[in-house]
Formats: structure tokens, sequence, C-alpha cells
């Protein structure tokens, strides 16, 4: 088995997610799947926003809906099947069934959505949105397809912008 069944990808936004702060985050010796976080760290997360040169980016209500509807239109022109969609202030968890590199796809979700908000109009064209890269999970099982699902949908606080396919989410009651 080659090709996983699905991928559960996330990408945060622009200066949400800073090394060293309190919550933990992912850098390039703390990314294997089960390995502990970045540690907290006040002085790093000091210099990280003090190299910022522009504000965080938040996704408020118009902006989550805009991003929703050009990850679905993103999955129709490939074809990728969307399966579940979460997007929250700061970041956005999908899980896609694509026959593609997980980094392609990754991409492809932030190149439709910039171009979508661009033509919105709701920012300027040069704002920064997203972080650099962003996590690509494979998904090899049914079972870990599920379990995503579940974590999307169910695990994220309130719901903000959901997605969910028919029957994607086989743990709702």
């Amino acid at each position: 088995m080659n090709q996983p069944l699905a991928y559960f990808l996330t990408f945060t936004c622009y200066g949400a997610w800073l090394h060293g702060q309190t919550a933990g985050s992912v850098d390039r010796q703390h990314n294997a799947p089960g390995t502990p976080l970045v540690p907290a760290d006040e002085t790093r997360r000091s210099r990280e926003q003090q190299r910022m040169d522009q504000p965080p980016y938040h996704l408020d209500t118009p902006r989550r809906r805009i991003v929703r509807q050009a990850i679905q239109e993103v999955c129709v022109h490939r074809p990728w099947e969307l399966l579940a969609l979460h997007i929250r202030a700061s970041h956005v968890h999908v899980i896609v069934r694509a026959e593609a590199a997980p980094e392609r796809v990754l991409n492809d979700f932030k190149s439709y959505a910039s171009r979508a908000l661009n033509a919105a109009g709701i920012d300027p064209a040069e704002c920064k949105r997203w972080t650099r890269h962003g996590s690509t999970i494979y998904l090899w099982t049914e079972a870990s397809v599920e379990e995503k699902v579940h974590y999307v949908l169910h695990e994220q606080g309130a719901p903000m912008e959901v997605y969910v396919a028919p029957s994607a989410d086989k743990t709702a009651p």
C-alpha cells in the first residue's frame, strides 16, 4: 500500500503559533509524531514576535467562510475528496483523500484560499496569511481516518466554520 487513504493537514495563520509559546509548537527538531512539542520559552517567543513584519493574522467569520469555499472549490477542481474541514480563528484542519503529495495539497489549499480572500477585497493582496508549510499526517487505515475526522469535528472547541462529507462522521450521535 503506497498511497495513504487520506491526509490530515493543518496549517496556521501568520503569527498565530509562535515557537516558545506556552501552548507548545512544532519546529524542525520537534516534528515527529509522538515526540514532545517545543517547550515554553518566553525569550524565543518574544524574539519570534519581534521578527514579525505585520500583525498576526486571524480568520474571522467572513474569512473562515471564504476559506471553506476555496478549499471545497480546489477539491472539486483537482478532484480530491474532502472528508472534513474545521477552520478556526488561528488555523485550519483538513482531512482529504488525494492522489497527490500532501505538500502540494496543502500549498493548493493555501493558494486558493489566499486568491479568494484577495478577490473578496478583505485584506491587502500583500498580506501574510499563512505560516510556512504545515502539518501533513498520512492516514493509512479507515480507523485512523475516522479518528481524525472525529478530532477535527468534535475536539476543537465550539464549531466555527465546519464541513463534513456525507457519512464521513461515523462518530456523531
